[in-house]
């Protein structure tokens, strides 16, 4: 299995060094997913310039932010971001039960939110091609055609974070070793039993 450098500010290759040391500054620390990313600095800047956007931007709230990022992370079996996320949609007032079903690959009570997470799952299955009827039903429960690219715009964040972790076997942060954050993917599981 091939090792990649998880950089910080002061190893990474030149083109990187200045994004990692902002990504420091906002979160206390450089993640290992930007870290690894450094490698590349377009894939660097690609993925923080559309997580940034997505929170600054999108008309979706950040709880219905956080459902998106998590059904496309459980949908990629992505399992540090999947942890990362439980974190981050505590942070951000996702309810629980919310979390739970979305880490179990169940429905969400919550009719408008399981609409979310049912678009934006259909969306990364058909790799963009969920079709008209999909679409209506999304604008049906209350969502806009804005909103539509909006889920396009998280699940190509979440393409470039799941499948570099999948890449370079990202390892877990520290924190998301946790029981309560810490998931394990359903085909990992299959594998083991």
């Amino acid at each position: 299995m091939e090792r990649f450098t998880i950089y910080d500010p002061t190893t990474a290759p030149t083109g990187s060094r200045d994004r990692l040391a902002a990504v420091k500054t906002a979160w206390g620390f450089v993640p290992k997913l930007q870290g690894t990313l450094a490698e590349s600095p377009l894939a660097l800047e690609a993925y923080d310039t559309l997580f940034n956007l997505v929170a600054a931007r999108s008309t979706l709230s950040a709880v219905e932010q956080q459902v998106v990022f998590q059904a496309i992370n459980v949908f990629h079996s992505c399992e540090y971001c999947t942890a990362g996320h439980t974190y981050l949609s505590r942070k951000a007032g996702v309810p629980e039960e919310v979390i739970q079903a979305l880490r179990n690959g169940t429905p969400i009570a919550d009719m408008r939110l399981e609409a979310l997470r049912a678009f934006a799952t259909r969306v990364a299955e058909s790799r963009g091609m969920a079709g008209d009827a999909a679409v209506q039903a999304f604008l049906e429960a209350g969502y806009t055609r804005g909103q539509v690219l909006d889920v396009v715009a998280i699940v190509a964040t979440k393409v470039i974070s799941n499948y570099t972790n999948h890449l370079t076997h990202t390892p877990l942060e520290s924190f998301m070793h946790d029981p309560a954050l810490r998931w394990v993917a359903p085909a990992a599981l299959a594998r083991t039993a």
